[in-house]
């Protein structure tokens, strides 16, 4: 039996073969990758064009949707700086941080289509409430804005039309969390009356131990003050007891409802709010 053994040098001369050709082979696909690389970033047939190229108001080839109430143009700004440029360097993460900063949107979603359109959906924030916001300098007229379920305050678009109520004893100076606390407690009230909430016009929250609501009864507008839980069986009671109540307290406009048993008056200052 014949053992061929192999010398050093020749093992050593294979291996640098190989060696040599894998760098070569990763050369060739760094290059290749290179060029298509080069190819997506200059080719027109990746750009992204601005609006005066395809003819419109807005780009054909930015489309966002979801935008019903807001204005388009803030959520358009946040890409004014990619047209004109290869879709290919469209930084889609840092464009959706962007789009959230943007007013009214609550979450968005940025998608690049090849070879040369970005899709936007975005879920707009909904107002549940008229935010009465006392003037940031103190002693200003009050100023009239929207704010959804999160208690971010949002600015009325133009045209607009909702049909929902005042909501007072917010402040933009507050943390969101104050705010968000406040709004949902209206929400509940307004959950727990039901239909009884067709007449509500005005809702204070700036006490956190009660709610103040305007109630229209006949030719009379009412400041009922209620606690934060049993909102509809004291709402309830109140209207069972209407006549009674006028008849009793003719002149009383503020009742204290957050008792189970009784309804009394309550005399306020006329700046009391």
């Amino acid at each position: 039996m014949t053992t061929k053994v192999e010398s050093g040098r020749g093992s050593w001369r294979r291996w640098t073969f190989a060696a040599t050709g894998a760098v070569a082979v990763l050369l060739a696909a760094g290059f290749v990758v290179l060029r298509a690389e080069d190819f997506l970033i200059h080719d027109p047939r990746f750009l992204l064009r601005q609006a005066e190229s395809t003819g419109g108001g807005t780009s054909a080839d930015l489309r966002i949707h979801g935008l019903f109430h807001s204005p388009k143009a803030p959520a358009e700004a946040v890409f004014a700086r990619d047209f004109n440029r290869s879709v290919y360097l469209l930084p889609l993460a840092e464009r959706r941080r962007n789009l959230l900063a943007v007013d009214w949107v609550k979450n968005a979603s940025v998608a690049r289509i090849w070879p040369n359109r970005v899709e936007v959906r975005i879920e707009e924030r909904r107002p549940v409430a008229f935010a009465e916001l006392p003037s940031e300098t103190g002693g200003g007229p009050y100023q009239v804005a929207l704010v959804d379920e999160e208690g971010v305050i949002l600015e009325p678009p133009e045209r607009s039309q909702y049909s929902l109520p005042i909501l007072t004893g917010l402040r933009r100076q507050q943390s969101l969390a104050t705010r968000r606390e406040r709004v949902r407690r209206m929400l509940r009230l307004l959950e727990d009356v039901g239909p009884l909430a067709e007449k509500i016009s005005e809702i204070d929250v700036s006490d956190a131990a009660s709610l103040r609501v305007s109630y229209p009864v006949g030719d009379r507008v009412f400041v009922l003050i209620l606690a934060n839980d049993g909102h509809r069986g004291r709402l309830q009671n109140f209207l069972t007891h209407y006549g009674e109540i006028r008849r009793r307290l003719p002149n009383a406009t503020t009742l204290d409802l957050r008792l189970a048993d009784r309804i009394t008056a309550v005399e306020e200052t006329p700046d009391e709010r």
